[in-house]
C-alpha cells in the first residue's frame, strides 16, 4: 500500500495540474457517485492526509480517495493519445481535468464526494499526518501510548495513532532505532518512543523528495533499504539473516521484516524455517 510519502507526491503532482483552474472534464465512475458538484468548478488545491487525498473546489466540495493497494493516479496531457487511451482503460475511477491537463484515477480503494466541510467523517479519525503542516509530536506518542499492550510494529502502522506510516518506514525506523517490532508500546522508555516517532519521521521528510523510497539514501534497486523486503539476506550492520514474519491478528496480519541479531531475536511468529531471498527462484 502506498505511504505517506508517495500519497504527497501524488499531491504535489495533481496539484501542480489541477489547482486554480477550472474543471472541464469531471467524471466520476464509482457506484451511485455523481459527479455533477465538481463540473465547471476550480479546483483550490490537493492535499494529502496521511494516505488520503483530498481535491478540494470552490464549489465547497471534495472528492476524497485512497489508493489501498493497487491505486494510482496519472497525469496526461489533455486531448494526448496517452490521455484518451487511459481514459478507455476499464481500471479507470475518477477522471478530473483542464484545457491543459488529464488526471486519471486508476483502481482506486476509496472514493467520496462530500461537501468539503464534512471532511472530517472520512479522515478525522487520524492521528496527526507525519508529513502534514500540523504535525503534532507530542499528540502522536499520547496516542500511542494509549495501547501499551499492543506492539509497537502494529502501533506504528495504526493510522489513528499517527498517519502515512506504512511498513517500509515502520520496518525501517524501527531497525534504525534497534528496537524489536513486536515489543509492547509500553515497555519502551519515553527516550526510546520519542526517538523511534521522530527517526520515522526524518527518514519520511528525506524520502518524500524521491520517486523511489529509500531509507539507505541509495537508490538502485536492492539497495534502497536495511531489512523491508531484504528476507534471506544478511543485515547491512551485524551480518546477520534479515527474517520476516506475521505482524498483527488475522485476517488483518502483516509481513513485517527485522534483523533479529540488531533488533533483539526472532519474531514471536517466526517459525524458525530457513527463509530464501524474496525473488529467489523455488523448485
Amino acid at each position: 500500500m502506498p505511504e505517506g510519502d508517495t500519497v504527497w507526491r501524488t499531491a504535489q503532482r495533481l496539484g501542480s495540474a489541477l489547482a486554480g483552474e477550472r474543471l472541464t472534464l469531471a467524471e466520476i465512475r464509482w457506484g451511485e457517485v455523481d459527479e455533477a458538484p465538481l463540473r465547471g468548478a476550480v479546483v483550490r488545491e490537493v492535499v494529502p492526509r496521511g494516505k488520503h487525498l483530498l481535491h478540494r473546489t470552490d464549489t465547497g466540495w471534495s472528492l476524497h480517495t485512497h489508493l489501498r493497494m493497487e491505486g494510482s493516479w496519472r497525469v496526461e496531457r489533455a486531448g494526448s493519445p496517452a490521455a484518451a487511451r487511459m481514459l478507455r482503460r476499464p481500471a479507470v475511477r475518477a477522471a478530473l481535468g483542464t484545457d491543459r491537463w488529464t488526471t486519471i484515477g486508476l483502481d482506486l480503494g476509496v472514493l467520496d464526494l462530500v461537501p468539503t466541510e464534512d471532511e472530517h467523517r472520512l479522515v478525522g479519525h487520524l492521528g496527526p499526518d507525519i508529513l502534514g503542516p500540523d504535525w503534532d509530536h507530542d499528540e502522536a506518542l499520547r496516542r500511542l501510548r494509549e495501547t501499551p499492550g499492543t506492539t509497537i510494529g502494529e502501533a506504528l502502522l495504526d493510522q489513528r495513532h499517527l498517519a502515512g506510516i506504512g511498513t517500509f518506514w515502520a520496518s525501517e525506523a524501527l531497525f534504525a532505532e534497534r528496537v524489536h517490532p513486536w515489543r509492547a508500546v509500553g515497555e519502551l522508555t519515553p527516550d526510546e518512543l520519542t526517538a523511534l516517532v521522530e527517526r520515522a519521521r526524518t527518514l519520511m521528510l528525506r524520502g518524500k523528495e524521491h520517486a523511489m523510497q529509500s531509507s539507505t539514501g541509495v537508490r538502485r534497486r536492492g539497495e534502497e533499504s536495511y531489512v523491508h523486503a531484504r528476507s534471506g539476506r544478511p543485515c547491512r550492520r551485524c551480518g546477520s539473516t534479515v527474517r520476516v514474519a506475521a505482524l498483527g491478528a488475522p485476517p488483518r496480519e502483516r509481513p513485517f521484516f527485522s534483523c533479529p541479531g540488531c533488533q533483539g531475536g526472532p519474531a514471536p511468529t517466526d517459525d524458525g524455517r530457513p527463509q530464501a531471498p524474496l525473488g529467489a527462484k523455488r523448485r
